[in-house]
């Protein structure tokens, strides 16, 4: 633009002289103007901004040094805010327009202090008419007794902040008020600094030492730009009040107490308070890329299929893997090497099996007639043809060594992190209490180097967007008084894009009926949880991140409930979610890694709805269920831990259904003989250890460091544990009303593990029943202790590197209605006592059946074929009943190996002979009955019963690697 002969950047530097009144008329003047006006945004806007007395930086007190979007927009921000106090015309009966031109006209400068017209605030009041501005002079201005304020005036302080203090107690009785640069503090006989019990007062730029504001429905207040030093605010049933841009130092006590439920009586600043606040409202953001190691990640890799341990996980829209490329090339070398080691070691005992030469009667005895070079000819000569049977479909699905692809698939479009926004769009809930607007409103102010930040009681409600909570003993504190608790209403906190960090105890702490919604926080570094949920309490934890806490992420204890979803916890020095004492909350399409304990621990009848949820790289297990823990755990991702999967430990429960467990160091699942889980159509694979391994152990305090123990107690909520549990939450939970008698090991897909697929070593009884064990490292199943009957039926059990089931001395078995095929070793071996019927024991590289020692089994009805050894073979003392079983001889042409030392005990009878040639007919194949396993029932049952709490705290341990009688796990004590 030009005008007379001057270019656009002349004219600028012009305007930037103008005075405000002088820049408004002078965009009125035409539309080029206008944009003149509008481009002084980072040169005069700025400095009018910047240089009034009545605020400070836009972005004070969290981020001075980041500049507003725009300096215009925040300086009108400001004016009109400070103008609010003016907005009371109910003792005018004019217009609008006629109303604020007779305030103006007639409105009064009166000036207080040395060289002033007054020598008290006291004497000026006295003086004062509606609306006249009190210029209060440097220097300190001391009232001897408490000062009413009857008429609705502006008290300014001259000069800078610091210049003028005022010693006084006031009492406001007038409709609206305004105080403005001025040093509060405490007259000498009392504390009370300002009070207001139906008015409006209106703070900006103040500074409040060592005393108390109290604001009482139906009074509320608007304090911006204003520092409280040892100061707090007291809010009495207020309607609505405005906090911003403040800051909150060295507290004693609760920097912001909010009491009582918001008043239904309003008075005229509600209004106007309200469009404010929502006009300066924060639109929702999405969380920062740079604050959290899972933030570029929308998928999981080709690499995570295999077994590399090595995981992503989802969040947002980008990619990137969890460990870094070093960790990760070392991984894989590390499974490289252990592969190698693996075949090395598989090949060195086959060649010592080919080598051996022991007499004819060996229990090690194998056909070495047979040439290595036409052996894979001969086998498929010899294999027995078998129809599909009702478990070859997940056979199939996981032949290729990795995880079903569909259920991968499912699991990759389930778990994406949702941000915020999405999550408002899908819960009604949520979003109507993020746009709620009630009780106090606090934005963009510093709590930090106190005792508490916010307190809020009795069904109080508060409002915080924005601020930082640091150095504090807590930052929000939510305790519902307990003569209200049983009302229908109760307090909540709505907390959105805050940083709570670095306080002594717990961040967030909500109790007796507590509720609301803490969303989008920067929750670290904490020494107690980052979120302490107790006794009813139940608000929305949503699009968080939980981290670096000395503590747990998160703990829900004493009958809390909750909502948790969406949430990044990590780096956590606990447990990641620690629930306990009836804590009953609903936890859902979480990311939970890296922590320095377990990822989620229920314990001490703790329960939850645990979905959907990944859970992955953690120190100890993904999972932790012990002492009466009874949750549910369905649908999660648990992976890639150091330590075990899932842990569940001495008197646990609960249901683990359709998980993905793999890529774990430890084992997939880990649980103890006095458990009660019930683990139902998981995926176990490609875990270090064994798939699933069941140990007679007991927790020991003696063996873990009492550091590792809790400062805070949960003394309060375990005498409380013995109480009636919530009525409604036995509705919610329908598994703790069906427990189950028996651990029950069902429809599982336990496969392509470092160990044996399921090792039991049990003093209780135990089912393992319809379960796919395939191509782990050694054997299928191995049975090295079982105090009491374990029954293993319908189960596929193939292709194992070593045998199929093993049965050590002195165990009980039953082993019923199971295809074991094609496994490395010998098909069945068993040592001890039992049941062996109605089996398809076919195709295995060693013996179908061999009994040892002193066992003593009923072997009946099964069909048995070896492609290199007897189909039955019995040695040392073993005796039983082996009858009825059809038997094809493979090409060893052996079918029952019986020693004549033991004859009268071990009855052999009716077992039917099948000799296998080149072209057989239908009658050899596995038709009648079909293929084992073969469903012709219902459903399986199960029955129930409960375990008996045991008090505890928390105690740790990780261990180096992994011994024979126990694990790699996280304990609770």
């Amino acid at each position: 633009m030009e005008a007379g002969g001057l270019p656009a950047e002349l004219w600028q530097l012009i305007l930037c002289y103008l005075r405000l009144p002088d820049l408004g008329r002078c965009s009125l003047v035409c539309r080029a103007w206008h944009e003149l006006v509008l481009s002084l945004d980072k040169t005069r806007w700025r400095q009018l901004c910047l240089g009034c007395l009545q605020h400070r930086h836009p972005n004070w007190p969290n981020r001075p040094g980041v500049e507003p979007p725009s300096w215009r927009e925040a300086f009108k921000q400001h004016y009109l805010a400070s103008k609010t106090w003016t907005k009371n015309t109910q003792d005018l009966d004019s217009t609008n327009c006629l109303s604020l031109f007779r305030r103006r006209k007639g409105r009064r400068w009166l000036r207080v202090g040395a060289g002033g017209e007054f020598g008290s605030l006291r004497a000026a009041l006295a003086a004062a008419s509606p609306y006249d501005r009190l210029v209060l002079l440097p220097g300190v201005h001391e009232e001897p007794s408490e000062l009413p304020l009857r008429v609705p005036v502006e008290v300014v302080g001259q000069g800078r902040l610091g210049e003028v203090a005022l010693l006084v107690s006031i009492d406001q009785h007038c409709p609206t008020a305004r105080l403005c640069n001025v040093v509060f503090m405490p007259a000498r006989f009392t504390s009370v600094l300002y009070k207001t019990t139906s008015g409006y007062v209106q703070f900006d730029n103040c500074s409040f030492e060592s005393g108390q504001l109290q604001i009482q429905a139906p009074g509320t207040c608007q304090v911006k730009f204003c520092t409280f030093s040892q100061s707090s605010i007291h809010l009495r049933s207020v309607a609505l009040c405005v906090l911003e841009n403040c800051e909150f130092t060295g507290s004693e006590n609760a920097s912001v107490t909010v009491e009582g439920c918001p008043s239904s009586d309003r008075n005229w600043a509600c209004k106007h308070l309200a469009m404010l606040a929502k006009s300066r409202a924060a639109s929702v953001c999405e969380p920062d890329p740079a604050g959290c190691p899972t933030a570029k990640r929308d998928g999981w890799g080709e690499s995570l299929l295999a077994s590399v341990r090595s995981c992503e996980i989802v969040v947002g829209e980008e990619r990137s893997n969890l460990l870094s490329p070093a960790a990760a090339e070392a991984l894989l070398g590390a499974a490289q090497e252990d592969t190698e080691f693996g075949d090395n070691l598989q090949a060195a005992k086959e060649e010592e099996e080919e080598e051996e030469e022991y007499p004819a009667l060996s229990s090690n005895s194998s056909d070495s007639d047979l040439g290595s070079g036409d052996e894979e000819e001969a086998q498929a000569v010899y294999k027995l043809p078998c129809p599909a049977h009702s478990l070859s479909h997940t056979l199939a699905d996981i032949m290729d060594s990795r995880l079903q692809s569909s259920r991968l698939h499912t699991l990759q479009r389930d778990l994406k992190l949702k941000s915020l926004q999405q999550e408002l769009q899908q819960d009604k809930e949520a979003q109507s209490l993020a746009n709620s607007l009630q009780g106090c409103v606090i934005r963009q102010c510093l709590f930090r180097d106190g005792k508490g930040g916010i307190f809020i009681y009795s069904r109080g409600e508060a409002k915080l967007e924005g601020s930082i909570f640091r150095d504090l003993t807590y930052a929000v504190r939510c305790v519902q008084n307990s003569k209200v608790l049983y009302f229908s209403s109760s307090l909540q906190v709505i907390m959105l894009r805050n940083d709570v960090h670095h306080c002594k105890a717990s961040g967030i702490f909500l109790r007796l009926s507590a509720g609301g919604l803490i969303a989008d926080n920067n929750i670290h570094s904490n020494c107690e949880a980052g979120v302490d949920i107790r006794k009813g309490a139940n608000p929305l934890v949503l699009c968080n991140k939980i981290h670096s806490g000395l503590r747990s992420g998160i703990v829900v204890v004493g009958n809390g409930k909750g909502i948790i979803r969406s949430n990044q916890i990590y780096g956590n020095k606990e447990a990641g979610i620690y629930i306990l004492y009836n804590g009953n909350p609903a936890v859902s399409g979480n990311h939970i890694f890296q922590g320095l304990a377990a990822g989620i621990a229920v314990n001490e009848n703790g329960r939850g709805q645990i979905t959907g949820n990944i859970i992955c790289e953690n120190q100890w297990g993904g999972a932790d269920i012990r002492h009466g823990g009874d949750p549910v755990f369905r649908n999660n991702l648990i992976s890639c831990g150091y330590s075990d999967g899932v842990v569940v430990g001495e008197h646990g429960r609960g249901l683990v259904e359709g998980n993905a467990i793999y890529g774990n160091k430890g084992c997939g699942v880990w649980m103890t003989s006095s458990s009660l889980p019930h683990l139902i159509n998981n995926q176990i694979s490609h875990n270090s250890i064994y798939g699933v391994a069941v140990f007679c152990h007991k927790d020991n305090a003696g063996d873990y460091p009492p550091s590792q123990g809790s400062s805070e107690t949960f003394q309060e909520e375990r005498e409380g544990a013995g109480g009636e549990n919530d009525p409604d939450s036995e509705e919610e939970y329908p598994a703790a009303q069906h427990p189950i008698s028996v651990a029950l090991v069902e429809l599982n897909s336990i496969s392509h593990n470092g160990a044996a697929g399921l090792h039991v070593k049990s003093s209780e009884a135990l089912n393992i029943v319809a379960n796919v064990i395939h191509a782990n490292h050694d054997g299928g199943v191995l049975v090295v202790q079982s105090g009491r009957l374990t029954r293993i039926a319908n189960n596929s059990i193939s292709c194992n590197s070593q045998g199929g089931v093993l049965v050590e001395a002195e165990c009980q078995v039953e082993l019923r209605g199971n295809g074991i095929y094609e496994n490395s070793g010998h098909g069945v071996i068993s040592k001890g006592e039992g049941v062996v019927a109605e089996n398809d024991i076919i195709g295995n590289r060693r013996c179908g059946l061999q009994l040892l020692q002193a066992a003593d089994m009923k072997v009946t009805k099964n069909r048995i074929q070896s492609f290199r050894d007897y189909g039955i073979a019995l040695f040392d003392e073993a005796k039983g009943l082996v009858q009825e079983n059809l038997i094809f001889q493979g090409r060893s042409k052996k079918w029952i190996l019986r020693p004549v030392s033991n004859a009268e005990d071990c009855v052999i009878q009716n077992n039917v002979l099948v000799t296998l040639k080149k072209r057989f007919d239908t009658e050899c194949m596995l038709i009648n009955p079909p293929a084992r396993p073969h469903f012709e029932g219902g459903a399986l049952l199960s029955c129930t019963t409960a375990a008996g709490p045991r008090v505890s705290s928390i105690s740790s341990r990780v261990d180096g690697g992994c011994h024979n009688h126990g694990s790699i796990f996280c304990t609770i004590l």
